[in-house]
């Protein structure tokens, strides 16, 4: 059974990546289907970003970005609304990590909350360590934004390196970001 709404919009960043199938395209029609998420508005998007793989190498460089969520939605219904969204683009979660996807999207940060279930860790796990996460992260927020249990965005933006990480140049009729924001 769905939780209930909030009556408050709650910010929440997620983490976009894809590498198969036109990794840009796949990137920038789940920014349009995150604008259509119920109860939810598209309040910004980072550029796009052109990253090495984490695990394996032998599969494509992938392209990434973030984007922040004003929602009501709770964090398990948000989940499960972004797991509807990697399934219209052909993902199948077989239980193998860091392969090659046609499109991943992962809940980074909800409002401030700290969350440990089966399935959905609040912060997300692993994006302290993560540039190709931090990095657009930092487009869309201040870097005293708090990652709870970690610091704050800037510290941890700071504690990683850039390598592997490209700034993609706008699409033609662009200006810098994706046109959705």
């Amino acid at each position: 059974m769905p939780e209930p709404r909030r009556l408050v919009p709650v910010p929440a960043y997620i983490g976009l990546g894809a590498n198969l199938d036109d990794p840009r395209r796949q990137v920038e029609r789940a920014l349009a289907e995150l604008a259509a998420l119920p109860h939810s508005r598209l309040a910004a998007c980072s550029p796009l970003y052109r990253t090495v793989p984490v695990g394996p190498r032998n599969q494509p460089d992938y392209v990434n970005a973030a984007a922040r969520l004003d929602t009501r939605l709770a964090p398990a219904d948000l989940l499960a609304a972004l797991q509807a969204v990697e399934r219209c683009h052909g993902r199948v979660r077989d239980g193998s990590r860091w392969g090659p996807r046609t499109l991943d999207l992962d809940i980074l940060l909800y409002g401030g909350m700290r969350l440990d279930q089966p399935g959905l860790h609040l912060p997300h796990a692993e994006m302290h360590r993560r540039a190709f996460v931090l990095v657009p992260l930092a487009d869309i927020a201040d870097e005293d934004l708090p990652v709870p249990g970690h610091g704050t965005l800037g510290e941890l933006l700071a504690g990683v390196g850039r390598a592997g990480i490209e700034r993609l140049p706008a699409a033609a009729g662009e200006a810098g970001q994706t046109a959705l924001c």
